[in-house]
């Protein structure tokens, strides 16, 4: 990461010096932790402005939480000293959230939300946190409105942390998340419209984690079209795979996970591009879709 210039650097300080005294007004806080940049970075500052004891980092679990994210939500927790209550969550139970509609994150964050509320009730912390920040804000995001009727908190996006500035503080601060891609959860690489069930969900996870495991670096998204799995990755990654050795690697691993096609987006990574009502299929337009059983084996 190139180092940011000196009045930046010194802008960036000052907004981080902000948030260390909007946490210290606020006493004791419970972050809603998924071990993502944003939420990893409060986390530890919140650690240095409050001490450990008044900080409760909460992780959701349910079927469309990466067990990947865990693993390096649990990591970052360790490193700092963090104190972890993992509490599970029901929207798959709700049949808002699971008939995937346009607002389907209101539904998820309605119900994490509900169940910190209890801890925090419980535990007589005083605030709710989360990560919040200054871009999510000009996004579609129907899971804010959820936050904003429940009191939820956002300080980094209150005091205008952009993602480009949390990744450059945890740089600094030598946080080991602060180069990792936006990993949102694995509902959203199904198309609106299309259910959200746990054998849909499984799929996706399993041909991204086979997918990182031959080294498929930077943005990933499976999107999941039925018995078809589209793949996204950043351009500069995708000109690696785009070999025929390599691609047959990665049809037969996102066969594997479940699909019986797989195309390989020649137009790479576009963050919400499954942000359509009814359903989406893939644009023929792209490639032809490949029947991965009828690849030779690498």
């Amino acid at each position: 990461m190139s180092s940011p210039a000196p009045i930046e650097a010194l802008e960036n300080d000052k907004r981080e010096h902000a948030l260390i005294d909007w946490l210290r007004e606020h006493d004791s806080v419970l972050l809603g932790f998924s071990g993502g940049v944003d939420s990893a970075y409060l986390a530890c500052v919140a650690v240095s402005a409050l001490g450990a004891e008044r900080v409760l980092a909460v992780i959701g679990r349910s079927a469309s939480y990466p067990a990947e994210q865990w693993e390096t939500a649990r990591n970052v927790a360790a490193q700092v000293g963090l104190d972890v209550l993992e509490v599970d969550t029901h929207e798959m139970e709700d049949p808002r959230y699971v008939a995937n509609p346009s607002n389907r994150c209101y539904f998820c964050k309605s119900e994490l939300w509900s169940v910190l509320e209890r801890v925090r009730a419980e535990r007589g912390i005083a605030t709710i946190i989360d990560g919040t920040n200054a871009d999510d804000l000009r996004e579609y995001r129907p899971g804010k409105r959820a936050a904003g009727e429940q009191g939820i908190r956002s300080p980094l996006a209150e005091l205008g942390f952009t993602k480009a500035i949390i990744r450059e503080r945890s740089h600094a601060r030598g946080i080991p998340t602060w180069a990792q891609p936006s990993s949102p959860c694995l509902s959203s690489r199904l198309p609106y419209g299309t259910p959200v069930t746990t054998i849909r969900l499984a799929a996706v996870e399993r041909a991204e984690r086979s997918l990182r495991a031959l080294g498929v670096e930077g943005n990933l998204r499976v999107r999941h079209h039925g018995d078809l799995g589209r793949v996204e990755m950043d351009l500069a990654e995708l000109a690696r795979w785009q070999h025929l050795d390599r691609t047959a690697q990665l049809h037969h691993a996102v066969h594997d996970a479940g699909f019986a096609k797989v195309l390989l987006d020649p137009r790479g990574f576009r963050s919400g591009s499954l942000n359509v009502l009814a359903g989406v299929s893939a644009s023929p337009a792209v490639t032809d879709p490949v029947d991965s059983a009828s690849l030779p084996r690498a």
